[in-house]
């Protein structure tokens, strides 16, 4: 029961599971959604950086030590923005990668 909880905490998405044959629209969807899944890694990416260019550019002010308090805060959440990012992103590929090779099987069938 607590693996299963765990598994829900750490799920930002929903399975889905198709009920009638997969048509072409379907299969653009899936790509318009893995499209999206790149893009927003990228933002992911490019938040993380941005925090990591503003820890730096605190770190380098030396009249102020308090801003190296907050450089370090800016740099934890860099790490943290990028590792949700790759989560997220191989979390949805994984679950797309599924879904397409479960209606390519079926279609075989």
């Amino acid at each position: 029961m607590a693996k299963s909880k765990k598994k829900n905490l750490l799920s930002f998405g929903r399975d889905f599971n198709p009920d009638q044959k997969v048509i072409l629209r379907d299969y653009l969807a899936i790509e318009r959604t893995r499209l999206a899944n790149e893009r927003t890694l990228l933002s992911y990416i490019r938040s993380s950086l941005y925090l990591l260019l503003g820890a730096i550019a605190l770190y380098q002010l030396k009249e102020f030590a308090n801003f190296e308090y907050l450089a370090l805060v800016a740099l934890i959440f860099c790490v943290i923005f990028f590792i949700i990012g790759v989560y997220r992103f191989t979390l949805l590929k994984r679950s797309l990668k599924r879904l397409y090779y479960k209606t390519e099987s079926e279609e075989l069938h």
